[in-house]
């Protein structure tokens, strides 16, 4: 046999184990209200390529490979357990167990590190909460495809309902296409069907129910059996305590605001301070996209080596409130074509950054350039540190943030070299570091910051919204602090 032909056996039979993989992941996921990860990136419903490129993945950032032959035995060991809602990460407990002294047994060593999850620590399943969207752009879309993706169990959070302004004939089918078809995200992952005479879009199963009102105050949504909703507002048309208080209507009991919030509205980066809720606040704010990209590594940073000041460059894709061609608009620049030009505007993320982390004493300033990408950004953040320190020594301090800490899930860490912005499209982190990118010397650091300012803002408002809604489940290994 050829060399050749051994790494294609080797590819087959890794397909193979990776099909067996399938139906124990789902069954986690539907019976038990476990979702499957590995290094933060789930496995849920994902095809037997999409499982093994997940694994290699893990070269990029862990430094070795990581194969399914390896981790199959933790996802094996799971299935025996008294598993309740939780998230477990097969490629942490198959990177842990390597360095692990004490010789145990798979299973045992898998049952010691997801203890939390089981017996009598196990969270119950709860009945679900209602979530309404109010609005239905390219956020509002994004959201309600990872709801709909996240409803598999069908005690977690329930999308009942969207709101819209009547659009005129055919409205329902036209935005139920948008939901099925995206230039830059794809097909949508199942099926849709609409229900015209009873304005109901059906997407795997979720019925949803399609509400026309041009003003919150014209709808009851306990006629429609809603209660106790959280609503989602990703208009952007009310940023105030005082606007978004008007959709605390019957059957709503929280918003959550997918733009800067104004005044006295707490603007929440999930992962740095979304512990500081109070249970009562029915209003919050999800911050900016750009906001979400850069604290997370700022706050790894200034924790790490303080940051005495900082000034943030976005590279930013144009989006939907720029003009196609050049036509009246009420800002100076943003009135000219956005595919044609790249466009100085502001950004309010460095100004947000006191509200996510008000004990950072560190001045950080900011300004946008607009570029002709549909989507992906980069944040280049500039830091001037407390202390001196290497180049080497900020990455491996990066990379293990993106692994093992509490900001696994917002950071994540590439170190390709010919990395490019679309690469990114789909990116489930707040940012992404590009080692390659990253400059260091003596008390002054450059990060390059990829992020999804579409799709991966959607992931970063649905943690919040699972959340506040009780149904944000713990993660096993448990992350380092």
């Amino acid at each position: 046999m050829t060399v050749n032909e051994d790494t294609f056996t080797n590819w087959k039979n890794r397909e193979e184990i990776a099909e067996s993989m399938i139906p124990i992941i789902g069954k986690l996921h539907r019976e038990r209200d476990v979702t499957v990860l590995v290094h933060s990136r789930s496995l849920v419903n994902k095809s037997v390529v999409s499982i093994l490129k997940t694994h290699r993945f893990a070269r990029q950032i862990a430094g070795e490979e990581l194969s399914v032959t390896e981790t199959l035995p933790f996802l094996e060991a799971l299935t025996t357990l008294d598993l309740g809602p939780s998230q477990i990460d097969i490629g942490m407990l198959a990177a842990t167990y390597r360095t692990d002294e004490r010789g145990l047994p798979v299973a045992e060593f898998t049952a010691r590190a997801v203890a939390g999850a089981t017996g009598a620590n196990k969270i119950e399943r709860g009945e679900g909460r209602d979530v309404v969207l109010y609005g239905f752009g390219r956020i509002g879309r994004l959201v309600a495809r990872l709801l709909i993706e996240k409803s598999g169990s069908g005690n977690g959070l329930r999308l009942r309902a969207i709101v819209v302004r009547g659009g005129g004939g055919e409205d329902i089918i036209k935005r139920a296409s948008l939901l099925r078809r995206d230039s830059i995200h794809g097909q949508f992952q199942g099926t849709i069907t609409v229900d015209e005479a009873n304005s109901t879009i059906t997407a795997n199963g979720n019925e949803i129910k399609v509400i026309y009102a041009n003003d919150p105050g014209e709808v009851d949504y306990t006629a429609y059996g809603i209660k106790d909703a959280i609503l989602i507002d990703n208009t952007g048309k009310w940023r105030d305590r005082e606007g978004l208080s008007q959709h605390l209507r019957p059957g709503i009991d929280k918003v959550v605001l997918t733009a800067p919030g104004k005044g006295d509205v707490p603007n929440i980066v999930h992962g740095v301070n979304h512990d500081m809720i109070k249970p009562d606040e029915q209003i919050i704010s999800c911050a900016s996209c750009t906001t979400n990209a850069i604290v997370p590594p700022l706050k790894a940073m200034a924790d790490e080596y303080g940051v005495l000041r900082g000034h943030v460059e976005t590279v930013h894709s144009f989006t939907n409130d720029q003009n196609l061609l050049d036509n009246y608009h009420k800002s100076e620049r943003r009135g000219r074509s956005a595919p044609l030009n790249m466009v100085i505007t502001e950004t309010g993320a460095a100004s947000a950054v006191a509200k996510a982390l008000p004990d950072l004493q560190a001045k950080i300033t900011g300004s946008s350039i607009r570029v002709p990408v549909p989507d992906v950004s980069i944040a280049i953040l500039n830091l001037q540190l407390a202390r001196e320190t290497t180049r080497e020594d900020v990455l491996d301090y990066l990379r293990n943030v993106s692994l093992t800490s509490p900001l696994k899930r917002q950071i994540d860490f590439i170190t390709a070299p010919d990395a490019v912005s679309s690469d990114f499209i789909g990116s489930r982190h707040a940012s992404i570091v590009d080692a390659g990118a990253t400059k260091v010397e003596g008390d002054n650091a450059i990060l390059y910051l990829w992020y999804d300012n579409e799709f991966g803002y959607s992931c970063q408002v649905i943690r919040v919204v699972q959340h506040v809604s009780g149904v944000e489940y713990p993660t096993f290994p448990a992350p380092v602090v």
